[in-house]
């Protein structure tokens, strides 16, 4: 293994701002190359996508490369990815899309851990189809979403289920592979919601019991934008409102109006980066990815642990979400003190570690959090030991005043 996190920081330039960046599940800083790689995307000669001239070609080439790319990233077929402005965006459209096959009485099942992105799209589907909605319930003391907890909710009706790959405040990753095999065994569609898992964990959609997977590649290292994968025979069967003149082609009939060609160059650029995350990966494109993500897991889980032990040590702090399979996220507050205000103070000594339910709402009120939620810190492939030691003493300061 060859990860150097001092070799990947001179590769941010927001670092150079003196800031401790907490903030990645709600967004990562950038490498230099991806600026680089959406400059010369939009500055070069570009027009709509085609074949004849120079720019419908350099267009053409910016949509072809951004579908291998995260083909490549997630192991899917290029045929299956989708662009979206945001993942907001393609579960809406998603579940429009799906509720047109479902009728009264149908069931879906959503959780209660999950980032509300995926939760109100398929709800607002149902209702406006008279489907029922399940919910899979949150164990509030680990916060673990057991596996039972949803299938026990599976019977005949159940039309689609959708849960996290990984909860983006507590950190949990539940075991969606044994809940993935038990939704097919079912004969249901299974969608997992990639944001919070992508940019800690290696993903195999060709293993993954899964219909529909998705990421947003402004967490990991990108540009802000999103994007959807599955099946090309899948997607064939889905029916889609679209312009009249607009393609049939999968999975052109999903993405509407002139893609953002700059944006594709930077979710390819940004792969690529990762790809080369550890210095001694060789191999393909996909390979290179597997072993950098590999190499990056081990060095956020033991960074993590020690995060956790400093924290877990400040007198007080109440620390959300204590599940087996987590990502390196923690979730904490301190009795009788808003998380906003630690969030305020942390910002004096440029450290970045904001407080809200951040859109997990479902998870904030039933901890009983409220729209406030709590403070969250997340590790990102340029997070440092010396971070985290900065991020304690200033925790410590705080209570001391």
């Amino acid at each position: 293994m060859a990860f150097d996190v001092h070799r990947i920081r001179r590769d941010f330039p927001s670092l150079e701002s003196g800031i401790a960046f907490f903030d990645g599940p709600g967004g990562s800083q950038v490498p230099r190359i991806v600026g680089e790689a959406l400059s010369k995307a939009i500055t070069q000669a570009s027009s709509n996508r085609g074949t004849v001239t120079l720019s419908e070609q350099n267009a053409d080439k910016c949509v072809v490369d951004y579908r291998n790319a995260v083909a490549d990233f997630l192991n899917c077929d290029s045929k299956g990815v989708i662009y979206g402005r945001s993942w907001t965006q393609l579960t809406y459209d998603l579940s429009r899309n799906l509720a047109k096959t479902w009728n009264t009485g149908d069931e879906i099942i959503v959780s209660r851990l999950d980032h509300d992105s995926n939760i109100r799209p398929w709800i607002q589907a149902a209702e406006a189809k008279g489907a029922i909605v399940k919910w899979a319930e949150v164990d509030l003391k680990t916060g673990e979403l057991p596996v039972s907890s949803v299938t026990d909710l599976l019977t005949k009706k159940t039309k689609f289920v959708a849960v996290t790959g990984a909860a983006n405040t507590l950190g949990t990753r539940p075991d969606i592979y044994a809940i993935g095999r038990a939704v097919k065994a079912n004969g249901s569609l299974f969608l997992v919601d990639g944001v919070h898992l992508t940019p800690h964990a290696i993903i195999d959609f060709k293993e993954m019991p899964a219909d529909f997977y998705g990421f947003s590649s402004y967490k990991a290292l990108g540009p802000h934008c999103a994007s959807l994968v599955a099946d090309p025979a899948l997607l064939e069967d889905i029916k889609n409102d679209k312009l009249r003149p607009s393609t049939m082609q999968v999975p052109e009939r999903f993405e509407f109006g002139t893609l953002p060609y700059e944006l594709m160059a930077g979710v390819s650029a940004a792969i690529d980066y990762i790809a080369a995350l550890d210095t001694e990966a060789k191999g393909s494109r996909r390979e290179r990815i597997v072993q950098s993500m590999n190499s990056l897991e081990k060095y956020e889980t033991s960074l993590f642990e020690y995060l956790e032990k400093q924290l877990a040590s400040l007198p007080g702090i109440i620390l959300y979400g204590h599940a087996e399979k987590r990502t390196p996220t923690l979730y904490f507050n301190f009795p009788n003190v808003p998380g906003k205000t630690i969030y305020e103070f942390l910002a004096t000594k440029k450290i970045n570690a904001p407080a809200s339910n951040f859109y997990a709402y479902e998870v904030s009120l039933a901890l009983g959090l409220g729209d406030a939620g709590a403070v969250r810190t997340g590790l990102a492939p340029y997070s440092t030991k010396e971070d985290v030691d900065r991020l304690f003493e200033a925790l410590k300061e705080f209570l001391r005043r």
